[in-house]
């Protein structure tokens, strides 16, 4: 009983201010954090929508082209890419500085094709880069892909309602529905790349209604 009485008591535990600091601290980092990311996603969306919008743009002065199929899709085309005398290509434009397809419209779909010189018109060969056209490969009529190629008359087809184009003369409708022909991309050769030269000449797909 002596030996009890005489231990000596230990003091109370005090409380630990350590423990509740980083209590707090971790909970102050949390709520930072939470409030971070409540600035931050709204921009990263900014960011993403305004990365859209430029995939949505119509071809610029300056853009190359991509394939927009197959095993070489979104590979630059070259004039080497294009045989003389067909069959067309169907590509994307590229903005060459931020290496953004414009794809993000079908309206963007570029037809390329590659003619002896001297089977263009006269006005057709000033839009043209040594032989190469490139025309929207949307139809005016419905708005369908022009997919199809007569080989025997150098025509570009819509396989919708079989309007035909000519290439040679500027896509002017040869046979079939379409009010118009298809609108006409300026081209040029940069580096032996296929360049756009300008806007599109006339309106692209089919007539709003």
């Amino acid at each position: 009983m002596s030996e009890a009485k005489d231990r000596p008591v230990s003091p109370p535990p005090t409380p630990c201010e350590t423990c509740d600091m980083a209590h707090y601290l971790s909970r102050r980092d949390v709520l930072k954090s939470a409030l971070a990311a409540g600035l931050v996603l709204p921009l990263v969306k900014i960011e993403i929508s305004a990365a859209e919008e430029v995939k949505k743009v119509r071809p610029q002065s300056g853009d190359l082209f991509v394939f927009s199929l197959g095993e070489r899709l979104g590979q630059v085309i070259t004039l080497q890419d294009l045989p003389t005398g067909g069959p067309p290509l169907i590509a994307y434009p590229l903005d060459p500085l931020t290496r953004t397809v414009r794809d993000g419209s079908r309206l963007n779909q570029v037809l390329l094709l590659r003619l002896p010189q001297e089977d263009l018109t006269e006005q057709t060969r000033t839009v043209a880069a040594e032989g190469v056209v490139g025309y929207s490969a949307i139809c005016p009529h419905t708005g369908c892909n022009v997919t199809g190629w007569k080989e025997d008359a150098k025509q570009l087809v819509c396989p919708c309602h079989a309007s035909t184009f000519d290439p040679k003369d500027r896509a002017r409708v040869a046979s079939g529905p379409a009010p118009r022909p298809l609108a006409v991309l300026p081209l040029k050769l940069v580096d032996g790349k296929v360049t756009v030269a300008g806007a599109f000449s006339g309106r692209v797909g089919a007539e709003q209604k």
